[in-house]
């Protein structure tokens, strides 16, 4: 015999699902129990946002749909921010809330509200189970459309009489995976876009997230290496051109013109691999929008003034790549078509190593995390200060291991994500990197790292106030309003959850400190000071530049 709730976790189980983080409520507890019943692991969190960032970024990692679980009304709308966080990041996951029963989803009812309605603009698809016979069919269609050539999110509300109906499914089968993929790209488009390189001077080649989500690296390190083309990365795409590849030339995204940038000042053709003008707005690599932009991604580009597609290459990225060098075998571009500002970044991070000012510049927390941290091993960045000196610094040398949300760019999902990203990756350390302002927004999760036994490291860049938004002030009105705060005993707090808490006193703590908390086997919290008068400086300093430096 197999309820409704049964029916729907066997469904889950044949999509390959492990783990489901959330919540439970009165309306889902037969769901929450069949769960119990099976092999997939139930991840129970301290706040359905938080449920919904390590469902994010579980899917992240690994490329197929996570789920989250939450009960009804509030509960569902708590979960909205992680849902938005991965459509606009383009990762796939699957959202499952309680509703209330169908016999008063029609009037004024107790904890009712439309929710399929509020979950429709941040996911792919948003639907209410109308009947346990639809089960096996809607939630095939959430995996498949979750996991489509561009991942995003989408929701199914499951009203309260599906779950508690004990009539007898067993007739009723999940039905097979089939997740159509574009694979081979067409030969014309391809021939279009090997005659403009050929006439090309000066090209550059922007990976984006898509590249990352794709796995495209030994494609585009070929592509660059036999034409000698310089690559730059989004912030979404770091790693997938390994930093210390000669063609490397950084991340772009920085909210001022930076060295990167450069490359992209002398460009006339701007190779797009992967990237999603969600990343970033596409004026800053082509101001005039004179430029000619080859696009290679799954999908057609968004129109956009900014980013006239001369030729798009649709398909696979990989094989896309690999079909523009084949194109273009024997045709190789002078060596000094790099940026000119390509090694003022390495020069910037060796500065970095060597600062000894307490509190901390930025560039020597960002140098140590660094030393501390394998090539394998993955750091989440959460969104403030912290984002822009780790997307602009962070040295990463696979996809996939320097996390940032870019898209939505959400504060607080680092913290709750890491939880995901150990679960998916449990042989890599995992390092969370986030402000005080972000850190106390989902602060409660290290009690759920404690009792589900995930490791976890956290720093906290600490400077009692909102640093990016103090920045953005500074450099715009001249001073700053209402961006301070004070933070607890980080020590006290970390300790109280049963976690280990560790205050830096001087900057050669923090690395001894780092790779101590990272080879334990337990939850960790690092309060780190940094000086953010290093931010106005640095942007100070970007302004005296130009390309012809």
């Amino acid at each position: 015999m197999s309820s409704a709730a049964q029916l729907m976790v066997k469904c889950l189980e044949n999509e390959g699902v492990s783990v489901v983080f959330g919540i439970p409520g009165e309306e889902n507890i037969r769901f929450v129990q069949a769960l119990a019943d099976s092999d997939i692991r139930y991840v129970l969190t301290r706040h359905e946002q938080a449920a919904a960032f390590m469902a994010e970024m579980y899917g992240r990692v690994t490329g197929r749909a996570a789920v989250v679980s939450t009960t009804l009304g509030p509960g569902a709308i708590n979960m909205q921010l992680g849902v938005a966080d991965a459509t606009t990041n383009s990762t796939p996951m699957v959202a499952i809330s309680a509703q209330v029963g169908h016999d008063r989803e029609y009037k004024e009812s107790h904890q009712y509200v439309d929710l399929v309605s509020m979950f429709a603009p941040i996911t792919r698809w948003a639907d209410g189970v109308p009947t346990a016979r639809a089960i096996p069919e809607m939630f095939r269609k959430a995996f498949k459309l979750a996991e489509a050539e561009r991942p995003a999110a989408v929701y199914l509300a499951v009203p309260e009489d599906i779950d508690t109906d004990t009539a007898d499914y067993s007739d009723l089968k999940p039905l097979p995976r089939n997740v159509p993929r574009a694979e081979a790209p067409a030969e014309g488009q391809v021939q279009r876009a090997a005659d403009i390189l050929r006439t090309a001077k000066r090209p550059v080649v922007l990976a984006g997230h898509g590249a990352a989500r794709n796995d495209a690296t030994a494609a585009l390190v070929r592509f660059s290496g036999e034409l000698a083309i310089p690559v730059a990365n989004t912030f979404h795409g770091k790693g997938v051109m390994p930093d210390d590849h000669p063609n490397s030339i950084g991340t772009m995204g920085f909210m001022r013109h930076d060295y990167v940038n450069f490359g992209f000042d002398n460009a006339d053709v701007v190779v797009a691999v992967g990237y999603e003008l969600q990343e970033f707005d596409p004026v800053q690599i082509n101001p005039n929008g004179d430029k000619q932009i080859i696009h290679i991604h799954r999908f057609p580009a968004e129109v956009d003034v900014h980013y006239p597609v001369a030729v798009g290459i649709i398909g696979d990225i990989s094989a896309s790549l690999d079909a523009l060098t084949d194109a273009l075998a024997g045709h190789r571009f002078s060596t000094d078509a790099a940026a000119p500002g390509c090694d003022l970044l390495a020069e910037e991070f060796a500065r970095g190593q060597q600062d000894s000012r307490f509190p901390l510049a930025p560039q020597r927390v960002v140098a140590d995390t660094r030393a501390a941290l394998g090539r394998n091993d993955v750091v989440l960045v959460d969104t403030g200060a912290t984002k822009m000196w780790m997307a602009r610094l962070y040295p990463t040398y696979e996809r996939n291991t320097c996390l940032i949300s870019n898209g939505l760019s959400t504060m607080a999902f680092a913290l709750p994500g890491a939880l995901g990203v150990k679960l998916a990756r449990p042989d890599s350390k995992v390092l969370a990197v986030v402000g005080d302002g972000a850190f106390l927004m989902n602060s409660q999760e290290i009690e759920t790292a404690v009792r589900e036994k995930i490791p976890l490291v956290v720093l906290i860049w600490d400077d009692g106030g909102y640093g990016l938004i103090e920045w953005k002030m500074d450099l715009e009105l001249g001073d700053h309003y209402y961006v301070k705060f004070g933070n607890p005993d980080v020590v006290s707090y970390a300790e109280s959850f049963g976690a280990k808490g560790y205050r830096i006193t001087s900057a050669d703590e923090l690395l001894p400190t780092l790779k101590a908390a990272l080879d334990d086997e337990g939850v960790s919290l690092i309060s780190c000071p940094v000086d953010y008068s290093e931010n106005l400086r640095l942007t100070e300093r970007l302004g005296q530049l130009d390309s012809t430096l």
